[in-house]
């Protein structure tokens, strides 16, 4: 998750347990407007077997469809999901097995999925470096069922969300960019997974362009101080929001909340 950093620095945030690993978050982001319910990403799912789950060891006790219906929503009334990537962890969770595991339908019957066509031709034939993270199972099943949708406008969406698309992580991954009370919340995804992400050179391992993630990051966090975002964290398990400010040694958080403090 830190790439080429030594373990003695990044485990100052983020302390790996007796089997060198990190506790991680899968964090979605749902979005009620007047005439629209948009869920942001929506994890690994529940397809995969043990054989592939062994190396993850996921762990707690909440899923994607006890946290809607705990806000007082079901799955078949999400209208839009805006999938930030194709990544297994980010979009698992579109495509679910049919009642006798015969084959697949979507998790989501009323839905929109949206991707874009730079990012959905990345996936669909995936380099040797990501294909392991691109599973055909959670991508080839949306543009079958006909819910498949690309956003065209690389910059605007839908009222009061704009996307920002960043390429150094993978081809194309957009950050949704809210609009809330007067303020605007970005989605952050793989951009910057945590907190303990914030110096510039603490760049996954897992990212395709590791140089372009460096610049990506450095000019969005300049643009965050600027435009004072809100970041939503996607992998933090701890920190859910934070702000931002600018600091002797760079960008640095501000202030770490929950978002219902908002």
């Amino acid at each position: 998750m830190f790439g080429v950093v030594p373990k003695s620095l990044w485990q100052r945030t983020n302390p790996a347990d007796e089997n060198n690993m990190c506790t991680w978050a899968m964090r979605c982001l749902l979005i009620k407007t007047e005439e629209r319910l948009i869920l942001i990403d929506n994890g690994i799912g529940d397809k995969q077997d043990d054989k592939f789950l062994r190396h993850y060891y996921l762990h707690g006790e909440e899923t994607l469809e006890s946290s809607l219906n705990s806000k007082g929503f079901g799955m078949d009334e999400i209208t839009d999901v805006f999938l930030t990537h194709l990544h297994f962890d980010h979009c698992g969770g579109s495509v679910k097995w049919n009642r006798d595991r015969s084959g697949f339908e979507m998790a989501f019957k009323n839905a929109t999925y949206w991707s874009n066509k730079r990012h959905w031709k990345w996936a669909i034939d995936p380099n040797r470096r990501e294909r392991a993270s691109f599973l055909k199972e959670n991508i080839i099943p949306i543009e079958e069922s006909g819910h498949l949708k690309f956003i065209e406008n690389e910059s605007h969406w839908l009222p009061n969300i704009d996307v920002m698309m960043v390429h150094g992580h993978t081809e194309a991954q957009m950050l949704p960019i809210i609009s809330h009370k007067g303020r605007k919340l970005v989605f952050i995804a793989d951009l910057l997974p945590s907190v303990g992400h914030f110096p510039i050179p603490f760049v996954m391992g897992y990212d395709t362009r590791p140089l372009l993630t460096l610049d990506e990051k450095e000019a969005f966090m300049n643009e965050a101080v600027k435009e004072d975002y809100i970041l939503l964290f996607e992998h933090d398990s701890v920190n859910e929001c934070c702000t931002v400010t600018r600091t002797e040694k760079g960008v640095r958080p501000l202030e770490t909340f929950k978002l219902n403090e908002l």
